[in-house]
């Protein structure tokens, strides 16, 4: 997927440096992250979760406030209102270069500036903070022991996670001045808060505060297990899932599909590695895109499905739905399907049916529970329809492989 980096002016006049995360076909919509206080747009968050999300259709545009990462200025005159109205400012540049975003990010302290900047982009529909402060003083708590030297001499040097930061008496005054809790309750935009009740750097009770705040459609997940940063791929890769799916009721809705036409040409499928990780693949498959890993066990992050994980996946969503098309085709009261299913490897001599004797042989168990008021004949035929999904005749018929190489 295409990263797009640039430069916008800033409210201050400063180039502020930004990467806009691109899916690979048109995106579904456009989300605006911001990152955590003295962080950037490449920490491992909001990276990880902005890739994550083109790859599901949804392109994200993230930038370094002022005085960090590669942007200008100096970071001792932002103040937490240059970084709300750097915000706004970074919509308006979407707005006329691509398209206005639709849903607003915030990582930490961005969480509460995401928070302060969404009544000043109309066009924004969801709301998602993540850790996020319900009061931004909170953020002083990082340097409480300089507070009042920094208010005494107007501005102090202090370390923050191992490096160095100006903080000025402006950006304490500004700070405090800000009444975070009245953007929230007049919002007027659906709400996901996300937090890690492990958080110790900004506690589970801020997340509390801003969901009894904020006024329906609000939605709470909790990160479990997680830190504050979000270190672990896991964890990011999974407040996007969440996010893609939950902004989904909110963004324009995708053009309807058109009905399945079994004589049109199969879709290509397109597997390409990320260098993310050992094993981490980007899937293509039309407008929808998929993510492949493999367990931790056997070397990969876990960030998807495994490549047999997926081929089990397509047998099973094959079966569950011929079983569909047969039931509604014969009116049998078929409330749902659910497929369970395994694949491991036997020994050949465990195989009393198989023609192969000697080494090891794949196996797929594949369960089957259907629900609603069927008799044994009715579940019986079921089952003898599951057998003749197209994907079981493909995996037990012979299969030719062609592999060339591409230029």
């Amino acid at each position: 997927m295409p990263t797009e980096r640039f430069q916008f002016t800033g409210e201050g006049g400063h180039q502020l440096a930004a990467a806009l995360e691109l899916p690979d076909g048109e995106p579904a919509a456009f989300a605006l992250f911001a990152h955590c206080f003295t962080c950037g747009k490449d920490t491992l968050a909001a990276k990880r979760i902005s890739v994550a999300l083109a790859a599901k259709g949804i392109a994200v545009l993230r930038f370094d406030f002022t005085g960090l990462g590669s942007s200008e200025g100096d970071f001792a005159n932002s103040t937490f209102s240059s970084n709300v109205a750097d915000l706004v400012r970074a919509a308006d540049h979407l707005r006329s270069t691509r398209k206005a975003p639709s849903i607003l990010i915030g990582h930490s302290l961005g969480g509460a500036a995401i928070l302060a900047a969404a009544s000043k982009v109309p066009e924004a529909k969801a709301v998602v903070t993540i850790a996020a402060p319900s009061d931004p003083t909170h953020v002083t708590g990082l340097f409480r022991e300089h507070v009042d030297a920094i208010r005494a001499q107007g501005e102090v040097e202090v370390s923050l996670a191992g490096r160095p930061f100006r903080i000025k008496r402006e950006f304490l005054e500004d700070i405090a001045e800000h009444e975070l809790m009245k953007d929230v309750t007049g919002l007027h935009k659906a709400l996901l808060v996300m937090h890690s009740p492990l958080d110790d750097t900004v506690g589970i009770d801020n997340a509390t505060k801003l969901f009894v705040a904020a006024k329906h459609p609000k939605s709470f997940v909790s990160l479990d297990h997680a830190d504050h940063l979000l270190t672990r791929p896991a964890d990011a890769l999974y407040a996007a899932d969440v996010i893609a799916a939950w902004a989904s009721r909110y963004i324009d809705a995708a053009k309807p599909a058109k009905a399945m036409d079994l004589t049109e040409a199969p879709r290509k499928v397109v597997v390409q590695e990320t260098r993310k990780s050992k094993f981490n693949q980007i899937i293509s498959i039309g407008p929808h895109r998929l993510v492949a890993d493999e367990p931790v066990a056997a070397g990969g992050e876990d960030a998807g499905p495994g490549p047999y994980d997926f081929l089990i996946a397509g047998l099973g969503a094959c079966t569950s739905m011929t079983m569909r098309l047969y039931a509604d085709r014969k009116s049998l009261p078929l409330d749902r399907v659910t497929v369970t299913l395994k694949h491991s490897k036997i020994y050949a001599r465990d195989c009393a049916e198989c023609e192969t004797r000697e080494g090891m042989l794949d196996q797929i168990e594949r369960d089957i529970a259907m629900d609603g008021a069927l008799d044994a004949e009715q579940r019986k035929k079921l089952m003898e329809i599951a057998d003749k999904c197209p994907v079981h005749r493909t995996l037990t018929s012979e299969i030719r492989i062609v592999t060339k190489a591409m230029d």
